[in-house]
């Protein structure tokens, strides 16, 4: 091992960490499962830093720490959606949110080229609203009540910044598309 390659090991090590995480999610033991997804949390930090710090970014990096971080989150969410913890409705909206971006990207890909997406300062806000809404999620059943008006709010954050970054991204793409293929 390389010193190069503690990025990649920290992305993978969060990886084999949503196991755990959405097991102890699942036999109501939030206590744990908050803990574990506050050690994610601080190793997506890290190997960050660290990438970004050292110069140790790599290709291989650029897919694990995305893949790493939505393959946490959507198993979060679904688990505390399965659980009544959180709205199903919520979840299928980021759900579907995820799949168009997804779905869109492929498809700019195979039909145009390939492209380097930076996220929105929209979806970048989203991202932490749904990281906030399980932690306090995770917090509330696990550690001390929280106020329900708190995690309304943050259900409320969630789906909006979920709505708009969705709607951003089928726009400036779309655009971009329209434009390459018309001019």
């Amino acid at each position: 091992m390389k010193p190069h390659h503690i990025p990649n090991i920290i992305s993978v090590f969060r990886i084999i960490l949503v196991y755990p995480v959405v097991h102890f999610m699942l036999v109501r033991r939030f206590d744990w499962a908050l803990t574990l997804f506050i050690v994610a949390g601080v190793s997506d930090a890290l190997d960050g830093f660290l990438a970004k710090r050292f110069h140790w970014q790599s290709r291989l990096g650029s897919f694990l720490d995305p893949i790493a971080d939505k393959l946490l989150l959507v198993s979060c969410f679904v688990s505390a959606a399965g659980l009544g913890l959180i709205p199903v409705w919520l979840v299928l909206m980021v759900l579907v949110r995820d799949l168009v971006i997804v779905t869109g990207a492929v498809a700019y890909y195979f039909m145009l080229r390939p492209f380097e997406g930076q996220p929105h300062l929209v979806s970048k806000l989203n991202t932490l609203f749904q990281l906030l809404l399980i932690v306090a999620v995770l917090f509330h059943h696990g550690a001390a009540r929280l106020p329900a008006s708190l995690l309304s709010l943050l259900i409320g954050a969630v789906a909006l910044t979920t709505l708009t970054s969705g709607v951003i991204y089928v726009y400036v793409w779309g655009h971009r598309y329209w434009r390459e293929t018309h001019t």
